[in-house]
């Protein structure tokens, strides 16, 4: 990377370096007209010579050798320790004879990945992916959620209070179908989570999404048993939908719909306290729409979801 205060870019400098090369231009002469020193003209017309065009770009500062690098030995060391034990930079060197900070080089040296890219079952990294078009793949999956009581939770009201007022709350499930080229989401507020109220909450996604633009080709949900009924094969034909369902006990397959709940929960759900379940649902369909049209979104390079479905109606004219 060109230092932000070089005097010369390497296009410059190839310029310089021609002058006094090739047209023969004295090294002082040079060195006024690009407006160097003396000593950076003769280091750039020295570098031309020996090595063209290619030498002419910035090198690497650091050195040839290091001898006070750490010790192979210690390197292994903690290498090893991080592939049995999982465990960061500052845990390894509590265990080890080095400072937080060389373990971090050490590990950054030998390619090892942070621990969040890592499946903490098999220390492997978590291969992501994502499906080239909207529709391809749509993510399903229902979050369970403690109703408000009318007068607040324990939010509101403080742990003892709360917790007298929400007898016989029960819960809401929210459904939520999630694209996963453009993380556009439909969710819905439903009573449970039964084959039925599930195989009705697609039809209507489909239905959404079609107006979005967006055809469903595939659907991924979990192993629940309303996903494993034949209500919802049948709803999934109807619709001309292929089913597909996560491995058993790999949640993260399903991970986008999982990743949006969590983010539901944060921006809306326990955003601020509510003084009623009937208040937070109000708050939500303002929520939803911020989420799909103006939220920047990290998993897709901070581009907003809508952003990612080219064929929304009055996108193109």
């Amino acid at each position: 990377m060109i230092h932000r205060n070089a005097p010369l870019t390497p296009t410059g400098r190839l310029r310089l370096a021609r002058c006094v090369i090739e047209d023969g231009w004295p090294l002082r002469r040079a060195a006024e007209r690009f407006q160097v020193s003396h000593t950076t003209a003769a280091r750039w017309a020295h570098r031309y010579r020996r090595h063209g065009a290619a030498g002419l770009h910035d090198r690497s500062s650091r050195p040839h050798h290091s001898p006070h690098r750490t010790p192979a030995t210690v390197e292994e060391q903690v290498l090893r320790m991080r592939r049995e034990h999982r465990i960061g930079p500052l845990r390894l060197a509590a265990r080890t004879t080095v400072a937080a900070s060389t373990a971090h080089r050490i590990l950054q040296r030998h390619g090892q990945p942070p621990l969040a890219t890592l499946d903490r079952a098999t220390g492997e990294p978590i291969r992501r992916y994502e499906r080239s078009r909207p529709g391809e793949l749509v993510h399903i999956d229902v979050k369970k959620l403690g109703r408000i009581p009318d007068g607040g939770g324990h939010k509101t009201l403080g742990r003892a209070a709360g917790r007298k007022n929400r007898t016989g709350t029960g819960y809401a499930y929210l459904h939520t179908a999630l694209d996963d080229h453009s993380r556009l989401a439909y969710t819905e507020n439903l009573t449970d989570e039964t084959a039925a109220t599930c195989a009705a909450f697609l039809a209507r996604a489909t239905t959404w999404f079609a107006a979005q633009g967006v055809t469903i080709e595939r659907v991924l949900t979990d192993n629940a048993w309303a996903y494993s009924k034949n209500t919802w094969r049948r709803t999934c034909r109807d619709l001309g939908i292929s089913p597909r369902w996560t491995r058993p006990w790999r949640p993260q397959t399903n991970g986008k719909v999982e990743r949006f709940h969590r983010t539901l929960l944060d921006e809306w759900a326990y955003q601020r306290p509510y003084t009623s379940e009937a208040e937070r649902q109000a708050a939500f369909p303002g929520w939803l729409d911020w989420y799909n049209y103006h939220r920047p979104h990290t998993g897709i390079s901070g581009h907003t979801p809508a952003s990612r479905v080219t064929n929304l109606p009055g996108q193109h004219t």
